[in-house]
């Protein structure tokens, strides 16, 4: 962890809404050099009742197996992805076997967030794509913010792509 700090956030832009936030805790993780995936794997594990995933690439194994963990110790796991996981042996066929229920966000040219709301208290998000490459090629950040105000932002904007967004009906069975 290179940065642990408590800060005032002023605003969170949201598309057509800007809101004020109170306190939050912040972390940060960067790749190359340390392990990203291994800090949210570890978030992912500590979840104890809800994650709310938004992502674009998801093909990183010890994170979805992390979220199957969750699913069945009785966490609520939700997914809204891109339209290319929509392909066989994506993340989303892999969180749709487990269970996880998925959404593909169909309206947008990418659906490119790339976060996960944690018990309505933890936002983990930045440039990080699910993917092995963001962990061991690319560099990229990673950001923990500890906020119930900031989860809630973002959980309202979660649910605004929900409702544009269509079920992942699979190909599980091909």
């Amino acid at each position: 962890m290179r940065f642990t700090a408590a800060i005032a956030l002023s605003l969170i832009s949201l598309p057509a809404v800007a809101a004020p936030v109170a306190f939050a805790k912040i972390s940060v993780c960067f790749t190359p050099g340390e392990q990203c995936e291994d800090r949210i794997v570890e978030a992912i594990d500590g979840a104890k009742t809800s994650i709310r995933v938004q992502a674009y690439g998801f093909t990183s194994l010890p994170i979805i197996h992390a979220l199957q963990r969750a699913a069945e110790r009785g966490v609520e796991v939700l997914a809204i992805l891109d339209k290319v996981n929509e392909r066989k042996y994506s993340g989303a066929t892999l969180l749709e076997a487990a269970g996880i229920p998925v959404w593909i966000d169909y309206e947008p040219t990418i659906a490119h967030n790339k976060i996960m709301i944690i018990d309505e208290r933890l936002v983990v998000g930045g440039s990080f794509n699910y993917t092995a490459s963001a962990q061991k090629r690319n560099a990229e950040n990673v950001t923990f913010a500890e906020s119930r105000d900031l989860a809630k932002e973002f959980s309202e904007n979660w649910d605004r792509r929900l409702k544009v967004s269509r079920v992942f009906e699979g190909t599980t069975s091909n």
